[in-house]
């Protein structure tokens, strides 16, 4: 398993009349998730694609437990629990400033060669980084 921990506070825009997150912009906090996760195993969204590989989104899942309000301080936990095939799953727990879980959701991406737009398995270069920070988990904690 890898997991990541990011923290991002609500800016104004992100909210409606009400001072909750639109529910829309959750999407947003999980990309930043995704793009975190990437970063701290070694390597960027970006150099993902210079290497020719798109990540498209094909399922994204949310059950939204409490709103998350302008200006709180929220902690975005991103799990990857499966090693990738041609899809990756990401996994996502939203955390308030009183470590209440507020949101969980799941994204499912598959792996697209830029070049000929065909779904290839996770890429070698990549499977390299997440391979090396592979952690195995033991359901006795």
């Amino acid at each position: 398993m890898i997991h990541t921990t990011h923290s991002i506070r609500v800016r104004y825009a992100e909210t409606d009349p009400m001072k909750y997150v639109y529910y829309g912009n959750y999407a947003e906090y999980f990309e930043v998730g995704r793009v975190e996760l990437f970063r701290s195993i070694g390597i960027s969204y970006d150099e993902i694609e210079n290497q020719g590989i798109w990540l498209p989104v094909s399922d994204y899942k949310i059950k939204y437990l409490r709103p998350a309000l302008y200006d709180q301080k929220l902690e975005i936990h991103t799990y990857v629990k499966k090693i990738p095939g041609v899809r990756i799953e990401f996994e996502y727990e939203i955390y308030n400033e009183e470590h209440i879980k507020i949101t969980e959701a799941s994204t499912t991406l598959f792996f697209l060669d830029a070049k000929t737009n065909k779904v290839i398995k996770c890429p070698d270069f990549l499977m390299k980084f997440i391979k090396e920070n592979w952690k195995e988990v033991t359901d006795d904690k």
